[in-house]
């Protein structure tokens, strides 16, 4: 079987969700039992000037598609009096493309699927356990998006191949860019402590999703969370895959272990912003690998607009599984550049990069950003994915529920495909384009 990319979930998928407050149409309210109504939706215009060779489907030229999107459903919230309250929710999801389908070919333009996207149950433990805090005990069960740290390992499962690879034995049905579906299939969550001090959770995952192997995990953390910053330590143990869906790469995450260390704040320093995370993977089969970055920002409150400059080094060693990272923090991250991220490559393997960001806010509800990245493939026996890419962005909030965001790119690539790059017939420049419309209540 031809070697899949283990890396997808797409910039927009957990955009929708901080760049829109969270809102929804309550149906049903008393004293003790709240029933909402849910609906988010999100459509894309998307333009490649160039085709990549991941599926092994597209040959030189451009790409210009649509993606979009419809989730909606019911929520509710029940109290139990003095034994806290239980919670629940279940969601539809109608998804497609349109077109040429995606610039690395993973979709064909004929996609539509509808499916069950959110379905659990759970119960918060209120003032029931008083040391641990308010809702200090929290469990629940079912197909639910769950998500580690800031994504850097485990942000849902999001990876939505379409019918572009492998004779669509892969499909989700659509929107392989705006990645929607990210609910685990099935789920059994502990999270234990408040909201300040020591926490953890305790997680059962199993994935659904072909183009994961349908991987099932058992994800430990623990973490101190205080003002300064929150400091946190994650296992991981991949149990099981499907070894008639698994790549080269995913069979070696049977009895894989996954440890690491992660810090996030501003130190008690205003303005300031640190993050970075050190993870190791141990395997029974194949060398140990890891990947780690550091990342400094600066936001400059003083000056007109309030600019935020960040910089990242980011390292994935050669045989680094990334497993189910996904966007957590804005524009690159955890997808390092919309080209690069998405359809060429590194993918989070095999590859240092360094970025550097600006972002800054002109309005109320006018956020305008630029990104630099440079890659530089470290193994180029697996192919040199080494190259630059450099994009800008907005996100203009029209109302409280409704979201416009342009992206335009240029992306430069090392070598061709024939060269052993993933740019198909040249090394060229690539302008890239999209738009993404995107409304939520």
């Amino acid at each position: 079987m031809r070697k899949l990319p283990t890396f997808h979930l797409s910039t927009l998928a957990l955009l929708i969700g901080t760049a829109l407050p969270a809102a929804a149409v309550e149906l049903y309210a008393d004293d003790d039992t709240r029933l909402q109504g849910n609906l988010e939706a999100a459509f894309g215009i998307f333009h490649s000037g160039e085709n990549y060779a991941a599926s092994g489907r597209l040959q030189e030229g451009s790409s210009s598609w649509r993606e979009g999107y419809v989730k909606y459903g019911l929520s509710l919230d029940q109290g139990l009096g003095s034994m806290g309250s239980g919670y629940g929710a279940f969601s539809l999801l109608s998804s497609a493309t349109w077109g040429d389908g995606d610039a690395a070919g993973f979709s064909d333009g004929s996609e539509r699927t509808t499916k069950i996207e959110d379905a659990y149950l759970g119960w918060r433990s209120g003032n029931l356990f008083e040391a641990l805090g308010e809702d200090g005990v929290d469990v629940s069960f079912g197909r639910q998006n769950v998500m580690v740290g800031d994504g850097f390992l485990i942000n849902g499962d999001a990876l939505n191949i379409g019918k572009g690879l492998a004779d669509g034995e892969f499909n989700r049905g659509g929107a392989y860019y705006l990645a929607a579906r990210k609910a685990f299939d099935q789920t059994a969550v502990l999270r234990l402590g408040g909201q300040q001090g020591w926490r953890g959770d305790l997680m059962w995952l199993k994935s659904d999703n072909r183009a994961q192997a349908k991987t099932e995990l058992y994800v430990g953390t623990l973490e101190h969370v205080a003002d300064a910053g929150t400091v946190g330590l994650t296992y991981i143990r991949t149990r099981d895959v499907d070894e008639n869906y698994a790549s080269p790469t995913q069979l070696q995450r049977k009895g894989m272990e996954t440890y690491s260390l992660r810090a996030a704040g501003n130190a008690g320093v205003e303005n300031l912003a640190l993050s970075g995370e050190y993870a190791r993977q141990d395997r029974d089969q194949g060398p140990d690998e890891n990947a780690w970055y550091l990342e400094a920002g600066w936001t400059f409150a003083d000056v007109a607009w309030s600019p935020t400059l960040t910089y990242r080094y980011s390292r994935f060693s050669e045989g680094f599984d990334p497993l189910f990272y996904g966007f957590s923090r804005g524009f690159g991250t955890w997808f390092q550049g919309e080209v690069a991220g998405n359809y060429a490559g590194p993918f989070n393997s095999n590859s240092r990069v360094h970025h550097v960001g600006v972002r800054a806010t002109p309005l109320e509800n006018l956020s305008i950003g630029a990104l630099w990245f440079d890659f530089d493939t470290l193994d180029r026996e697996r192919g040199d994915f080494s190259g630059r890419e450099f994009n800008l962005y907005a996100e203009l909030g029209l109302t409280e529920n409704l979201v416009v965001m342009p992206v335009v790119g240029l992306y430069q690539p090392k070598k061709s495909a024939d060269e052993g790059g993933a740019q198909l017939g040249n090394n060229d420049r690539n302008l890239y384009s999209q738009l993404v419309v995107a409304f939520h209540f």
